[in-house]
């Protein structure tokens, strides 16, 4: 398909405006803090809105809405699924995690978990520091690839092209402002998405006569579309809900999207961010929902079904608006890069250059440390995207799982109880990654049941269980409380 010229203009204004975000962000950006929580100013609009765009990625605009497509209104199941995990983050996670790393001055969840626990030996910060490399670093490879692919699809300028034009104009705007550019351009990208995924379903459903008609002409092609259970019954229906619905479980344990949350300015904006964030999750789901059940009826042969948004998009709107249309996909991808890609970064130059080696203790050494960790990581996720090393995409499959199981329930548990022990932590975070894995491996995934349900539940149990057995052997951290809730 040729390009179109009004796409590319509308395409090469969205790239410079966030290189030009990341330009001003890099002049407020001084210290430590600055650079990894933009020295905890964030607004509400900011910190909602930012925080939703990078927790959701292409899957919603691509994924999502090819998921509704092929399994009709079953499929539906993962909006309030993905909602109940926004409720969890906002209005139980959010308030606390904010004001307890605020008081202990922590700048990454590793960091958070550290200093409220005491780790002598480094422990939690190594465990910590591990399992988001290995469950961020394919991810962020993928990521690449996802993105080259996006640009060749939209520019036509080649799947090679398409990697290091996204890729370079990501590791930018990152390395420029940090924390306070990466939250800006997604706060950009998420309204980005929003318009897109709100006109797009309106366009659609007028096209197909409407809602009533919709569900009439889906029946016809097969009333399974029509069918909350998809025509599943027993076990298979228990595994598809409780599977659709687990995704929620790993919202509370995604870095690069609590600590947004650390980032906020005040619990007045965390309270006021509630309610944004809600509003725009639920426009975003059940757009793409609606976007996939009509897209079924106009293009009812598609033969990848994640492609349908672009294609819809090209067909039905104007250049100008259709080059709008396919910016929301470049934003759903290159929201999550480049928030992954800060949470790797700062792991290592924070967790392990700075806390476990001692180096870069300096503002300006570690923001350069920062830096210079930024470019590294995401020219080497470039390169492997450019190897198109497949095996990376394996990783994707239990990312989410994986952080969701390591850190959600310790963060919840440690947010909520003085239960809980630096051995039970750390207990904690193996049995969720080490269950995630073993369940994915061993294919239990696709028998059973979705890998988070098992590993976040099992990952909650371990860390009682050796809390228990721990607690008396355990000295009090110092300065903090360990697992204390907030007043």
């Amino acid at each position: 398909m040729s390009l179109d010229p009004t796409i590319l203009m509308v395409v090469c204004l969205y790239m410079g405006a966030l290189l030009y975000l990341g330009w001003l962000a890099c002049r407020r950006t001084r210290t430590c803090e600055d650079f990894y929580l933009a020295g905890r100013s964030l607004g509400s609009w900011i910190t909602a809105i930012s925080s939703t765009a990078s927790s959701e990625s292409g899957w919603v605009v691509l994924g999502a809405v090819g998921m509704v497509y092929s399994g009709g209104v079953s499929a539906l199941w993962f909006a309030p699924g993905c909602l109940i995990g926004y409720l969890i983050n906002l209005y139980w996670l959010a308030p606390r995690l904010r004001r307890e790393a605020a008081r202990q001055g922590s700048l990454t969840v590793p960091d958070f978990l550290a200093d409220r626990f005491g780790d002598p030996r480094h422990l939690i910060r190594i465990v910590g520091v591990t399992i988001i490399l290995l469950s961020l670093g394919g991810y962020l490879a993928a990521q690449m690839t996802a993105t080259g692919k996006a640009m060749d699809a939209i520019l036509n300028v080649g799947y090679v092209p398409g990697i290091l034009i996204g890729g370079v104009i990501i590791i930018v705007y990152t390395l420029l402002g940090g924390f306070t550019a990466v939250s800006f351009t997604d706060f950009l990208q998420g309204l980005i998405m929003v318009i897109a995924l709100l006109l797009m379903p309106i366009l659609v459903l007028a096209e197909v006569g409407g809602y009533d008609a919709l569900l009439a002409r889906l029946a016809a092609i097969d009333p399974n579309l029509v069918d909350l259970s998809g025509g599943k019954q027993g076990f298979a229906l228990f595994g598809l809900v409780t599977g659709l619905l687990g995704i929620g479980l790993g919202y509370p344990g995604q870095p690069h999207v609590i600590t947004r949350y650390m980032a906020a300015a005040s619990d007045e904006k965390i309270r006021q961010t509630q309610l944004i964030a809600m509003c725009w999750g639920v426009l975003v789901f059940y757009g793409a929902g609606f976007l996939g059940l009509g897209g079924r009826l106009l293009m009812p042969e598609l033969a990848d079904p994640e492609k349908l948004f672009p294609l819809l998009s090209r067909q039905m709107l104007h250049p100008l608006v259709a080059g709008v249309m396919l910016a929301a996909i470049l934003s759903a991808i290159m929201s999550t890069v480049s928030s992954q890609l800060l949470v790797c970064a700062s792991a290592v130059s924070r967790d392990v250059i700075g806390k476990i080696f001692k180096k870069a203790q300096d503002d300006r050494l570690a923001v350069l440390a920062g830096r210079v960790t930024v470019a590294a990581l995401g020219l080497l996720a470039i390169g492997v995207a450019l190897g198109e090393v497949r095996v990376v995409f394996w990783f994707v499959l239990f990312a989410w799982s994986g952080l969701g199981a390591a850190f959600g329930p310790v963060l919840l548990l440690s947010l909520s109880t003085r239960l809980l022990t630096r051995a039970g932590v750390v207990a904690g975070m193996l049995t969720g990654f080490g269950v995630t894995v073993a369940w994915k491996l061993t294919g239990l995934s696709d028998r059973l049941i979705y890998e988070l349900v098992p590993a976040f539940f099992g990952a909650a149990l371990a860390s009682v269980a050796v809390s228990l057995l721990t607690s008396k052997a355990t000295p009090p951290a110092t300065g903090a409380s360990p697992g204390s809730p907030p007043a």
